[in-house]
């Protein structure tokens, strides 16, 4: 009995020591890490960057951080920052962000975000790479603020990416059913009567193919680049209106996109109202706009489903015949 106990003190001394060498390096490691993003030019405040987890995790744990990348023109500040991993591989992380209101700054418009258990969950494969496996952020009930007071939330919130097949291949979904959008749309009594206060549904899964994988040059260098995506699924319906979406696009090295959408809007007649009635749209615009959505629907004024399609092409979009105007770059900046 004494030698078993003396074997399990001797263990737990040596794993003791090995997780005080970890956490020594991870702390060391964050801020060395925030020191050089001083370094490329970055904006990096916090109060105190604190350990904690002994003896089967790691904790981190940044006071009032603040981080900005002048270049990309994006901010972000909150009261705190816990990073969590297992102590066996401190690639699995968890980032925990609180539930009082942290501040985004996007080419200057600034936002408020206020969120329920909102985390994110990262892993990452071993190797030198540290090549992204999974990376997926979750929430409860959540609210974005913008300086002008317009307000967007939902119930929950899922956001993950993927990696699947080849390495820069990577599967995208998006899901924030009951998502409200509030001040968004000024709409009147009338037109909010006939609706739900949120989507019924909301969410997209989509696969996605980058020039190289997301690994931890994505931090340093540029970031990878989409050459491809593959649309599975894109859903959105709001009471009786209901608009999907399928297909696939090639993008080239300059951002372009080329390639075919089929488009499917359920009660596009109700949704050219209300555009209207949210300032989106003038009437007499609306007005135009509904005659050709008519003639597309192929089948007369007394069909409300309308199928057509979306078309990069050219640097263009069209949908159907229509030209719309130039196509957006795709490009991570």
């Amino acid at each position: 009995m004494r030698r078993l106990i003396k074997i399990a003190l001797l263990l737990a001394l040596i794993w003791s020591g090995v997780w005080a060498l970890t956490d020594l390096g991870l702390v060391r490691g964050m801020a060395a890490w925030l020191s050089a993003q001083r370094a490329r030019g970055w904006q990096v405040e916090y109060s105190a960057l604190d350990s904690s987890g002994y003896p089967f995790r790691h904790g981190l744990r940044l006071s009032a951080p603040m981080i900005a990348d002048p270049r990309s023109g994006w901010a972000w500040r909150a009261d705190w920052l816990g990073l969590q991993s297992p102590a066996l591989w401190p690639g699995n992380q968890r980032l925990i962000f609180p539930a009082t209101e942290q501040r985004l700054s996007l080419f200057g418009q600034e936002a408020t975000l206020k969120a329920q258990a909102m985390q994110a969950r990262l892993a990452l494969r071993p190797g030198p790479a540290l090549r992204l496996d999974r990376l997926e952020l979750t929430a409860g009930d959540w609210q974005l603020t913008a300086a002008d007071g317009v307000t967007t939330g939902a119930g929950r919130l899922l956001v993950s990416m993927i990696q699947q097949g080849p390495a820069e291949e990577y599967r995208l979904m998006l899901s924030a059913p009951t998502l409200a959008p509030g001040g968004a749309l000024p709409l009147t009594t009338t037109v909010t009567d006939t609706l739900p206060a949120g989507f019924d549904t909301f969410g997209l899964q989509a696969r996605v193919r980058f020039d190289r994988p997301w690994d931890r040059r994505a931090l340093t260098a540029r970031r990878p680049q989409p050459r491809a995506l593959l649309l599975d699924q894109a859903d959105v319906r709001w009471g009786a209106m209901a608009v999907s979406a399928r297909g696939a696009i090639d993008i080239d090295p300059q951002g372009q996109p080329s390639g075919t959408l089929a488009i499917r809007a359920e009660n596009w007649r109700q949704m050219l109202d209300l555009s209207v009635a949210s300032g989106v749209l003038a009437p007499q615009r609306a007005e135009q706009l509904g005659r050709l959505l008519a003639l597309l629907a192929g089948t007369g004024d007394d069909s409300d489903t309308l199928d057509t399609e979306l078309r990069f092409a050219g640097g263009l979009m069209l949908l159907g015949p229509l030209p719309l105007g130039p196509a957006p770059s795709l490009r991570l900046r």
